[in-house]
């Protein structure tokens, strides 16, 4: 108590019990929103580890059919046979919130809508199992950009419960508990103030009626030697 440096005034005690009051409304909406946040990110994970065993899955099986590809083919004519790409990928990006949280969404557009056109060379000089694994790339191409968007939004929304975590903490053991001392030192000494303006009214008082009593025993005197002297 001996460390707080506050004004122990009336005004004063009613900035910080607004203070607290607000301290406290918005230590219980961090709250809410860490914990709603929490949920969000806990679901998140969850798809995170789905989609990525996915993923990796189908990634095993376009890495196998590229081997057997190669296998059948000539490196020379592997490499002519990818060297022009025949279709175009236009990638965006936008942003939704999550409880405050701006989350990417990444969405791809393709030149033209037929699947064929994701084959950059002719059938007659190339293995079908190299077909197999374009084919394959182009499917799990979707799901490692949805991968990426929801592996960022874990990574932003761990940021933030981090942030949120430390002001929660820093309202319910240093600000709200500092400010409660406060209002207890503040009240303490505007009550001691009271009991000490009690005090000084009761002796005041004490010594007006003393002397009010003195003024009245003067004057029963002086009244007692007049009627004496008559």
């Amino acid at each position: 108590m001996a460390n707080i440096n506050v004004n122990p005034t009336r005004m004063e005690l009613t900035r910080l019990k607004g203070k607290l009051k607000t301290a406290q409304r918005g230590h219980k909406l961090l709250k809410d929103k860490r914990d709603e946040l929490m949920k969000q990110f806990l679901d998140t994970v969850r798809e995170v580890k789905t989609l990525r065993a996915e993923v990796e899955e189908e990634l095993m099986t376009v890495h196998g059919s590229f081997t057997v590809a190669s296998a059948l083919m000539s490196s020379e004519a592997m490499e002519q046979a990818l060297l022009y790409p025949k279709q175009s990928v236009e990638l965006t990006m936008s942003t939704k919130n999550i409880m405050s949280v701006n989350v990417p969404v990444y969405e791809f557009h393709t030149k033209t809508k037929s699947d064929s056109d994701i084959y950059p060379y002719g059938f007659a000089a190339t293995s079908g199992e190299l077909d197999t694994a374009v084919d394959a790339l182009g499917k799990v191409f979707q799901k490692m950009l949805k991968l990426a968007q929801i592996e960022k939004s874990a990574q932003l929304m761990a940021e933030e419960i981090e942030k949120t975590r430390r002001r929660v903490n820093a309202l319910e053991y240093v600000m709200i508990p500092n400010t409660q001392e406060a209002i207890r030192y503040i009240t303490m000494k505007l009550d001691e103030n009271d009991r000490s303006t009690t005090t000084r009214l009761m002796k005041v008082k004490d010594m007006l009626l003393k002397e009010a009593l003195e003024e009245q025993r003067a004057r029963d005197a002086a009244i007692a030697r007049r009627a004496a002297q008559n």
